[in-house]
């Protein structure tokens, strides 16, 4: 039945939105940055008519707006921007590029969900949030590093993974279940230092966008959210230098013109240097440790005529982590991605993108005689073309495809001749996944825009390879070899997507959304956050994709002309073929890893409240989230449904930036969240006296509160025209409050009658400093 509404909304729909009455022409062009040559993603522009026709400027700062032949003036708009005026004759189809002029002394402006006034409002999208980097630079996080992704788990519906961490759980999802893009790449492990920093360097990042509800077609693979990042072009018209010298790191981006006006090139790098602090140390056990990441990123752009731009990004980012010469691991992750934008018309915009990407591991284990070295990796190389073609000013259509080889290498352990352990290969997984979609956006009037779409999405397991299937206790029942190239499962899924919203007035507005998702690279983990020798895998023979549906319902409305917004939104998600493993389970070095799964089911819904004060001296936002996160297998709590691990009933975070004057801003955040959902022995037992806990409920019982309250101050040490610079001071959980990261139970020494809980808390009160340039 479902099918059947989505088949005819698609045949009857377009039809009745393209139809005009009158003869029209269309005006193209791009956005960018009069001072550096950036293009501007989501400027708007706006043909001043009744109705005002707006549009926005797309990823590459392209936009198009058709109307009937006449005299208009046309506004762009930016946020920080002055806005442009001009005035339009339309007797024919037309290019007018424009170049916006930032606004001087403007206070910074926290901007969240939108550069349009009141996008929030008007657009049918739901569960989607922008960040500034003005916005990250701002905000207090731990050891003072501007960090986007512990930035976004202030937003509701964003859960952190724990104390510090970078992980983060979107509306009852796992870590796996969130896409990561860093200029169209996905990035399989986002974090350094096991979590406590994210990979991405803030000082490269042009625009962040956060999907969590109602995300658009073109995306797929991930169950909860999307997470696009891109980094910026680089100043065309200048060269320039900025950087940061912090308690944990330093970087330093450069950037400048490859040809005035047609390319430009900007370079990003961090790295931290705890290990220089090591070697400094007498201690040998402690000199000869390593403790350290890097990142580097770059990017490069040229136009190659009026019609096409080429586009090159590149990321390589690691971490070496060592203890002696004992035990040491070394990980990260490279992305590469090659694009051409080309206007095939004033209408037809398209890009076409060649995707790499690698994520792998290294541990070294140094044991008297015996030395391991066990490494693994999931490597990617996709083609993916997107169009957008601009019908009218009320019909806008995208559509694309994309093909994705995958490569799993579960693991390779090579031994040492003289060791007791024998050098193995696990299978290497090959795989295809392949996905075509199509998606409208239409105002089909002042009061009601709805966005539709369709993906088809595909994933066939490839040879070569030996393929097990297995009984429902995990015994190899059945084996098959396939040769290079051969098929051996394939599984075909439509992911329907609909969103639409309903205008009270210009500032109130109730909205709509279903999405469905599917997940065919899962990961295998026993710990709440993602680790680096963590286990991928694809859908198989035996496991099959993970499958989301959610719908959500949401009011919107704006105050005071448009300076504050309030959102709530309710949802609910149903979860399918989840995946969780056996008492005991072996994940590392199996070959048969698949007999150690289980497979079940899982739902979550909750309400999240958003009030945010955009301009002024003072701005932030309040966020409120109230959820519940369950998962259901035969084989787990006696078939009854339990809290997964990050359910957290309430969590609220409040964020605060004051713009005091020129020199000096200030910030705080509060966050308090209810401890998440933890499995405590619920009693012991005594056998020929060696004491065993008992558990029975799984997740049935819960962390201690969670609540912390963060300051920082920035001070404009120096600003002209060709250099400026700023101290920032940050202190992490300032009032000192001792949070749970974790809980074990031990018996009390001299009474093993009884039982005691220690706590560990990994950070108290943390101060940080750091001095940041730019000439």
């Amino acid at each position: 039945m479902l099918r059947k509404i989505f088949l005819s909304l698609f045949i009857v729909l377009p039809f009745a939105g393209f139809c005009q009455a009158k003869k029209s022409y269309t005006i193209n062009g791009t956005i960018k940055d009069e001072k550096t040559g950036e293009i501007l993603i989501g400027a708007t522009i706006s043909l001043q008519r009744q109705p005002v026709l707006n549009t926005l400027s797309n990823a590459y700062g392209f936009y198009s707006l058709s109307a009937e032949e006449g005299s208009y003036t046309m506004l762009i708009s930016f946020s920080g921007f002055e806005t442009d005026s001009q005035t339009v004759i339309l007797n024919g189809s037309i290019t007018i590029n424009v170049a916006l002029k930032t606004v001087a002394a403007q206070l910074e402006e926290v901007v969240v969900s939108s550069h349009k006034k009141n996008e929030n409002v008007s657009r049918a999208l739901m569960g989607v949030q922008k960040l500034s980097t003005n916005e990250i630079k701002n905000i207090p996080v731990l050891f003072g590093e501007k960090d986007v992704l512990k930035t976004i788990q202030l937003l509701p519906g964003i859960k952190s993974a724990g104390e510090g961490n970078s992980g983060f759980f979107v509306r009852g999802g796992g870590a796996d279940q969130n896409l990561i893009l860093l200029d169209e790449a996905t990035v399989y492990n986002a974090s350094h230092l096991l979590g406590f920093f994210s990979t991405f360097n803030s000082d490269a990042i042009k625009d962040i966008t956060v999907y969590k509800g109602g995300m658009p077609a073109e995306y797929g693979g991930r169950l909860s959210s999307v997470v696009d990042i891109k980094t910026n072009d680089g100043n065309n018209q200048k060269f320039g230098m900025s950087g940061g010298i912090g308690l944990i790191s330093s970087r330093i981006n450069v950037e400048g013109p490859i040809v005035k006006d047609k390319g430009s090139f900007d370079i990003s790098a961090r790295r931290t240097y705890a290990d220089l602090f090591l070697a400094l140390a007498k201690d040998t056990s402690i000199r000869n440790n390593k403790l350290y990441f890097y990142d580097l990123n770059g990017k490069a752009n040229y136009k190659l005529g009026k019609k096409d731009r080429l586009y090159l990004s590149i990321y390589n980012g690691r971490d070496n982590l060592g203890f002696g010469s004992t035990f040491s691991i070394d990980y990260g992750n490279t992305t590469a991605t090659l694009r051409l934008n080309h206007i095939f018309n004033s209408r037809l915009f398209s890009n076409t993108s060649l995707i790499y990407t690698n994520y792998n591991y290294k541990v070294n284990i140094n044991a008297g005689n015996t030395n391991l070295v066990v490494t693994s990796r999931i490597e990617d190389m996709n083609l993916k073309q997107d169009l957008q073609y601009y019908i009218n000013a009320n019909n806008k259509l995208s559509f694309g495809a994309a093909f994705i080889h995958h490569t799993i290498v579960p693991g390779d352990v090579s031994a040492s001749q003289n060791s007791s352990f024998n050098s193995t290969s696990l299978q290497k997984k090959y795989s295809l996944e392949y996905a075509a979609y199509v998606s409208h956006e239409w105002t089909v009037s002042p009061k009601i825009n709805i966005t539709y779409g369709l993906r088809f999405s595909g994933y066939s397991v490839i040879g070569p390879g030996k393929f097990y299937t297995y009984d429902t206790s995990g015994t190899v029942k059945d084996s098959s070899s396939y040769a290079a190239g051969k098929f051996v499962k394939t599984y075909f899924n439509a992911e329907p997507r609909f969103v639409t919203a309903y205008k009270f007035s210009e500032s109130k507005s109730l909205k709509f959304s279903y999405t469905r998702n599917v997940q065919n690279i899962h990961l295998l983990s026993n710990t709440t956050a993602a680790n680096p020798t963590d286990l991928y895998i694809g859908s198989s023979n035996n496991v099959k994709p993970e499958i989301a549906d959610q719908v959500a319902l949401g009011y919107y409305q704006n105050f005071k002309d448009n300076s504050y917004e309030f959102s709530s939104e309710i949802y609910y998600k149903q979860l399918q073929n989840q995946i969780d493993y056996v008492n005991g389970a072996e994940l590392k070095a199996n070959e048969n890893v698949e007999s150690q799964l289980l497979f079940g089911k899982g739902r979550a819904y909750g309400l999240e409240l958003f009030f945010k004060k955009k301009y002024g001296k003072l701005n932030g936002w309040i966020g409120y989230t109230l959820s519940k996160a369950e998962r259901q297998f035969d084989k787990i709590n006696d078939g009854n449904w339990y809290n997964t691990t990050q359910d957290k009933t309430h969590e609220l975070s409040v964020v605060s930036i004051y713009q005091a004057s020129k020199k000096w801003t200030f910030s705080a955040t509060f966050v308090y969240n209810t401890g998440n959902a933890v499995t405590f022995p619920s009693g012991k037992y005594n056998i020929n006296g060696q004491t065993y806990f008992y558990y029975t409920e799984r997740n049935g019982y819960r962390m201690p509160a969670y609540h912390r309250l963060d300051l920082g101050a920035t001070w404009q040490t120096k600003k002209t025209t060709k250099f400026e610079s700023s101290l920032s001071f940050f202190i992490y959980n300032a009032y000192n409050r001792e949070n749970a990261y974790s809980i074990d139970f031990r018996e009390v020494p001299g009474n093993p009658a009884k039982t005691e809980a220690v706590q560990t808390t990994l950070f108290k009160i943390v101060p940080s400093i750091s001095y940041n340039f730019k000439f």
